[in-house]
């Protein structure tokens, strides 16, 4: 009878422990960018509304942003588990915010170039005097700009100033008061480089950034330009669904980059907020990626300590500590 009772007692234990370790959702809400950020999730929203692991199972839900500060206070209140933005915004809000947000992936590497309907335009020294308007104030397209200016032993402040850099147009303006003439060169990511050459064969690529970026540092890979991010409370109580949703991710990239034709096509029919044949041209400059935070570390901090160099508020103040990594 007491071996009979013990035996029940640990079952008992065993099956507490089993409890106790379960994953406490059963929903996974993800946060998406309108735009060039989230176009692999397209193939998620399509294939997925589940995620299984171990026999448990979380219904997988999708709601769309204008921009990172739109989804932010959603992650905050605990009403998004999943976000994505550029690695210095997710900087600032672990370091300002009790360390409540925490990096996942790398998803995105840089896709600058400087567009232009001037064929005179072959290197940096070539803009002096010039003006040139730069989508995203404080984001990585001015920082990554003022570092190769300044490898390039050119200035962009004071009076005397090599170059003028403008922040007066919304980024989705910026290709159309190109192609009129409004504007003659300008600073854009993906796909908006992609949408002005399309729009007009006036405008061209003059400078590409990463190719810049490669040579001066002598890196073998290009720096990052956008993460995804998850809450930190979720992602400790719920690590193997965590495992599932980056893996399905991962495998989205990887589909994404292969299917540029599908990719746009679906991106269009879930309303990202691009047609399906900038998305689709756009694919193969876009650097879309999957790097486990863990692996990015390293890119992840030379980027951000250009960040620092030029604004440390921008980042928070300080490179993240490594909890800032998910593992």
């Amino acid at each position: 009878m007491k071996k009979t009772t013990f035996v029940f007692l640990a079952i008992s234990l065993i099956s507490l422990k089993l409890f106790a370790q379960a994953e406490k959702t059963t929903q996974v809400r993800v946060g998406l960018l309108n735009g060039p950020t989230c176009v692999p999730a397209a193939y998620l929203m399509e294939n997925k509304n589940t995620i299984s692991s171990d026999g448990s199972e979380a219904e997988l839900t999708f709601e769309k942003f204008a921009d990172p500060q739109a989804l932010l206070p959603k992650m905050i209140k605990k009403e998004i588990d999943i976000g994505f933005m550029p690695a210095n915004v997710a900087a600032k809000v672990y370091n300002s915010g009790n360390k409540s947000i925490i990096t996942c992936a790398v998803v995105g590497l840089g896709n600058l170039s400087l567009i232009t309907t001037d064929e005179n335009i072959h290197s940096f020294k070539d803009l002096k005097g010039k003006r040139v308007y730069v989508a995203g104030q404080g984001a990585t397209p001015e920082y990554m700009f003022r570092y190769l200016l300044k490898e390039n032993k050119m200035t962009w402040e004071g009076d005397k100033a090599d170059v003028t850099m403008d922040f007066s147009i919304p980024t989705a303006q910026i290709a159309a008061q190109l192609i009129s003439g409004k504007i003659e060169y300008a600073v854009v990511p993906e796909p908006f480089a992609t949408i002005a050459k399309t729009k007009s064969d006036k405008v061209i690529a003059a400078l590409d950034f990463q190719k810049e970026y490669l040579e001066l540092t002598g890196e073998k890979e290009i720096y990052p330009l956008s993460v995804m991010v998850v809450r930190a409370d979720f992602a400790k109580e719920n690590p193997k669904f965590m495992a599932t949703l980056l893996a399905e991710y991962d495998a989205a990239v990887n589909w994404t980059i292969k299917n540029p034709a599908e990719a746009g096509a679906l991106c269009e029919k879930h309303n990202l907020g691009l047609a399906a044949g900038i998305v689709t041209k756009a694919i193969p400059l876009s650097n879309y990626t999957f790097v486990p935070a863990s692996s990015a570390k390293k890119s992840i901090e030379k980027l951000l300590k250009l960040f620092l160099e030029n604004d440390k508020a921008s980042i928070g103040g300080k490179l993240p500590d490594k909890g800032f990594y998910y593992k």
